[in-house]
């Protein structure tokens, strides 16, 4: 059964390791070269290590002139030649590993842009970082140094053995003792560094995931007095990865010692076979030194190849996980017609949504009509399933069950980019990239559109104001995440592009919380005349900002427990009712 498992395992490595390699195959002529590179390499080193007889028993012994004249030109030659065929030999492997991390990571970030926003929120964003990062490097080892150090100290190895063996076959004997024991480490170390290397892929996503969350939360951990845990537990994850690699250095450093050993012992008995009665007077001073200088160039070859496990396995365990991740299904788009332009009637019926990761429904049985042009408000408290039912608009998540329809038709049978073009989204948590201000408002599809609708969603969402100010005015840089602008101009911008994208489906969540009081009142301007003539889904904790909507639903639990105008509401004397007494109570107070 063990017989069985191993030959189950060799494969599936055999089948992980062909695909890595399919990566290298466009680059095949410049891989040819350094091929070629690592067989002069190793062939001008076996040629030297010939030389030595002749050098021994020729020229020092019996002074012959040919060889005074012409060995110094030619281990000049031999070694000017061995130069070339190092460059050419490590240009070509690095040109091809770097293009192959290079595409390997372009095809995990194409993996990450296509898959379900379900996938985001089942692991750490650090194991997401680190794969892009830490465990694509792995692959290059794998795929072009460990495989440079496969070729060119095999073959350095193919040559000794010719060596020896046209130099006297009786004393490379002496091998057989140590190529069994060589054999015999390869494969117990290769199983080894494989156990290890897939835990080490895990303990650097969490060393990135604490990197990452600590640099993030640099504030809070300063205001919280957090320095001591956040210290703790970085020194936790660095902890558990750095006695994982010193198993892989344990691994590796036995296996040379052992394989040392081997070769003592074979040093020992060609020593032994070379010096026995009836052969002494007959093996040459120079046969001698060139068996034993071709067995002693082989040691360090037979080291760095046992060391080639450690690179393959870690890259066979990298590519085990990157290749699990190009793999995985992309967001599932089974639509079939191209919305041009949505009328924005919503109708969501009997709509309930269970999260996979952790089975929690957050969705009940939810039935609610948006009109189109109108203005639909969802209040309730935090958990209460506000932001999973807007979610499902832009089909970040698929309804568990019910149904959902717009313009009359199940919005699934539209594809995802024509039903997304349909919506613009204006999140609580503002997202803005690395770039100009006029880059974050024309962003993606938006990025055509001209200077001059730029500056005029700008001045429609109140943010001219500050942009005037800026260095550059539009085309000023905003830094990572909008990290150079306040709270309320992040807002102001990502308000500005959602009225650049003028779609017909406005979601607003909690759009106006990050402005002071009198940039509310001019947003809040601005918005009512975006929304004019659109479907608008509002997520307002602040009642006093949705007064006007068309229509008010009241979620708790997952489930619309009430639904109706401002006033309705209030004379209902219900949830509404209550929350607004308790704000205006607030409010008053203050």
């Amino acid at each position: 059964m063990s017989a069985k498992k191993a030959s189950v395992w060799d494969a599936a490595t055999w089948r992980t390791y062909k695909r890595l390699l399919g990566y290298t195959r466009r680059y095949w002529v410049v891989g040819m070269v350094s091929i070629l590179g690592m067989a002069l390499e190793s062939g001008c080193l076996a040629a030297f290590t010939k030389l030595l007889r002749p050098m021994i028993d020729e020229l020092f012994a019996h002074k012959d002139a040919y060889l005074i004249f012409w060995m110094p030109i030619w281990i000049i030659g031999l070694f000017v030649l061995r130069g070339i065929a190092i460059v050419l030999n490590d240009y070509g492997i690095a040109y091809i590993g770097r293009n192959v991390v290079q595409n390997i990571r372009r095809d995990v970030f194409d993996a990450y842009l296509r898959l379900p926003a379900a996938f985001f929120g089942s692991e750490h964003s650090g194991q997401q970082v680190s794969r892009i990062t830490y465990t694509s490097e792995q692959v290059a080892q794998a795929s072009t140094d460990a495989l440079k150090v496969a070729v060119t100290e095999g073959l350095m190895i193919v040559g000794m053995m010719y060596v020896m063996l046209s130099t006297s076959a009786y004393l490379t004997m002496a091998l057989l003792i140590m190529v069994p024991a060589v054999v015999l480490i390869v494969t117990v170390v290769s199983r080894r560094y494989r156990t290890i290397s897939k835990r080490i892929q895990g303990t650097m996503g969490s060393v990135t995931g604490a990197v990452e969350e600590s640099v993030g939360a640099n504030r809070e951990v300063r205001i919280y007095g957090g320095q001591k845990r956040e210290a703790e537990r970085f020194e936790q994850v660095t902890e558990h990865s750095k006695r994982l690699n010193l198993k892989v250095s344990v691994t590796s450093a036995f296996s040379s010692a052992t394989i040392q050993t081997a070769a003592a012992f074979a040093l020992a008995l060609l020593v032994y076979l070379g010096t026995r009665p009836d052969v002494i007077d007959s093996i040459s001073p120079g046969v001698f030194i060139t068996v034993l200088t071709s067995m002693g160039g082989m040691l360090p070859s037979l080291k760095r190849l046992t060391g080639v496990q450690a690179s393959v396995q870690r890259g066979v365990a990298a590519c085990e996980d990157l290749f699990g991740i190009i793999d995985m299904p992309p967001e599932v788009d089974t639509g079939t017609r191209v919305l041009e332009r949505t009328r924005g009637d919503i109708v969501f019926e009997d709509v309930r949504l269970t999260y996979p990761r952790n089975d929690f429904e957050a969705l009940r049985g939810v039935d609610l009509y948006c009109r189109p042009g109108t203005v639909t408000a969802l209040v309730g408290r935090s958990g209460s399933g506000k932001s999973s039912l807007v979610s499902l608009l832009p089909r970040f998540y698929e309804p568990t069950a019910g149904a959902i329809a717009l313009d009359g038709l199940d919005y699934a049978g539209y594809t995802l980019a024509s039903l997304r073009r349909q919506i613009a989204w204006v999140g609580q948590s503002v997202v803005l990239f690395d770039g100009t201000v006029a880059e974050n408002i024309a962003y993606g599809e938006l990025e055509g559109a001209s200077e001059k609708d730029i500056v005029a969603a700008a001045e429609a969402a109140n943010a001219m104001e500050f942009i005037q100010r800026l260095p550059k005015g539009i085309h000023s840089q905003i830094g990572q995440g909008g990290n150079m602008l306040s709270g309320g101009q992040r807002q102001r911008i990502a308000i500005a592009r959602a009225i650049l994208k003028n779609a017909p489906i406005l979601v607003l969540d909690e759009a106006t919380s990050a402005l002071d009081t009198e940039s509310e009142r001019l947003i809040q301007q601005a918005l009512q005349r975006l929304m004019r003539d659109r479907t608008t889904l509002v997520i307002a904790h602040r009642l006093s900002t949705i007064e006007h909507a068309d229509q008010i639903a009241v979620m708790d639990q997952g489930r619309i427990v009430e639904r109706g105008t401002h006033a309705e509401l209030l004379a209902e004397g219900g949830h509404y009712a209550a929350l607004h007494r308790m704000q205006f109570h607030d409010a008053a107070s203050d």
